[in-house]
């Protein structure tokens, strides 16, 4: 009969001869684990209650090329300096709390890899523009939303309240399907120079969210949206510079939502 201690050691043994960090491909083929380096997270910092005006400072992380830039922050936030501050809390791009400018462009950390950037040079981490800054990372989302909340971006049905679903068809749901996809991450209205300039205007979000239900055939508030957009602060303050549309991380065609808003404007008619 086989000896349990004899079958335990040859377990472990064959445990300890497998690398955790290297793949079955890598195994079968010999190919080398990949290795950490160390990268510097140039991060702009502010806390409002010792600093007069914002300053930079450099980090250097240890990280992967698969790591993410919301891993090479939380490295340093557990590990360097407890004091930095950000938001983030699905880390998985659905909850759009951790909008951040990374080497200039808008961006989530948590979709953001080291190895799409230049990680031979200093990597640039700082808040979003157009917003009050509060502290480090953060700003005040407060005008964001307001300005979201404006364009009543909720159904508005027409008539009694119905005893089944209200009934839509597919090329029905596709018309505002892709401004379904919008997270309010403010990656968009915070990359808009408009917006920067002038606090009064929407942003490309609200715009986003108005046209969800502009175009939703079971809405029945399309005209009082419009309304509301055609205002001095509305979609003609748009320059169509697709800022919006290339810092979205959805993929939302933003700067055709908001000419598709126009063209409702100018004809009158959805």
């Amino acid at each position: 009969m086989t000896n349990l201690v004899d079958v335990v050691t040859d377990v472990v043994g064959t445990m300890n001869a497998i690398d955790p960090g290297v793949t079955d491909a890598q195994q079968s083929t010999g190919e080398a684990a990949p290795k950490p380096f160390v990268v510097t997270i140039s991060v702009r910092r502010f806390d409002p209650e010792v600093d007069q005006d914002p300053f930079w400072q450099d980090f250097e992380v240890e990280v992967f090329s698969t790591d993410r830039i919301l891993d090479a922050l939380h490295k340093i936030k557990w590990e360097q300096d407890g004091t930095l501050s950000f938001r983030r809390s699905c880390a998985h791009g659905i909850c759009g709390s951790d909008a951040m400018r990374i080497n200039g462009r808008n961006r989530l950390a948590c979709k953001t890899l080291v190895k799409d950037l230049d990680a031979t040079k200093p990597i640039t981490v700082e808040a979003i523009k157009g917003l009050p800054l509060e502290k480090d990372l953060i700003v005040d989302m407060e005008p964001f939303f307001a300005a979201y909340r404006e364009v009543m971006p909720f159904l508005i049905p027409q008539g009694h309240e119905p005893t089944r679903e209200r009934v839509q068809s597919q090329e029905e749901r596709a018309r505002f399907d892709d401004s379904t996809k919008c997270i309010l991450c403010a990656a968009c209205t915070s990359s808009c120079p408009v917006f920067w300039t002038d606090n009064q205007y929407f942003g490309p979000a609200a715009i986003v969210g108005a046209h969800r239900f502009i175009f939703d055939s079971r809405d029945a508030a399309a005209d009082t949206r419009l309304e509301i957009l055609n205002s001095k602060e509305g979609v003609w303050r748009c320059r169509t510079t697709f800022n919006c549309t290339e810092a979205c991380p959805r993929g939302i065609q933003i700067t055709h939502a908001i000419a598709e808003v126009k063209q409702a404007l100018i004809r009158g008619k959805i």
